[in-house]
Formats: C-alpha cells, sequence, structure tokens
C-alpha cells in the first residue's frame, strides 16, 4: 500500500504478505526516515540501496479487512505485481476497505511517479 505521508511528505509504503485471504502488516518503507518514527512501531530499521529506509516490524499485524481513508493528498494506491490501483477520489475522502479475493479479471495499471520507484517495488 503507497502512499505520501500526510506529515512527511514522503513517498512511502506499507508492505503486506498474502496467504489465502488474509494479508499481513511486514514492513514500512519510506524516503524519510521519520516515517518510520511516526509509526512507532518495534522492528529493525535498515537503510536501502536506493537510499529509502525501511521498518521490518517485529511483530507483524494480520488483517482479514483493512479500513482507510483515500485523498488526494495522500494518493492510496494498492500496488501489486508491479501494477498500481489507485484507491483515492480526484477530489475529497473516500472510505476504503482492504480484502484479498481471487479475481479472473486484472485491473489496476502501469505505476505513475512516485510508485514506479524501486523503492516501493523492489524493497523486500
Amino acid at each position: 500500500m503507497a502512499y505520501v505521508h500526510s506529515v512527511y511528505r514522503a513517498p512511502s509504503a506499507e508492505l503486506f504478505t498474502v496467504r489465502g485471504r488474509r494479508f499481513t502488516m511486514r514492513a514500512v518503507v519510506s524516503a524519510s526516515g521519520g516515517v518510520l518514527d511516526y509509526y512507532a512501531l518495534d522492528g529493525v530499521r535498515s537503510r536501502l540501496p536506493g537510499g529509502g529506509w525501511m521498518l521490518r516490524l517485529a511483530t507483524p499485524a494480520t488483517y482479514d479487512e483493512l479500513p482507510l481513508i483515500a485523498t488526494p493528498i495522500g494518493r492510496r494506491t494498492l500496488v501489486a505485481g508491479g501494477r498500481c490501483l489507485p484507491l483515492y477520489p480526484a477530489s475529497g475522502a473516500r472510505q476504503v476497505r482492504l480484502a484479498v479475493a481471487l479475481t479472473a479479471t486484472g485491473r489496476g495499471g502501469p505505476c505513475p511517479p512516485p510508485y514506479n520507484q524501486s523503492l516501493f517495488l523492489n524493497a523486500m
């Protein structure tokens, strides 16, 4: 889940793995180390080859469903398999609930900046 952090205005992402219909947050990555501090989560912090930062969570968090608020400022975007699905509206705010389901149709498209950067696509 990629976004622009509202306080630090830095490209950031929460990295998840999927198993069955559940998904687990394993790490947070950002162009700003301050974003990792903002989360106040225990884990191992490291510098990524591209200059970003990663926090691998000491205790990963697993979800069946994840409610979010998406706005044009944060530009929350689902990134999977090198494809992006923007979740935010053109204006205002939208409530979004993420859940995992297998479908036969593909959605999304190529990832625009800043989500096409290796910081997000190759962090794990």
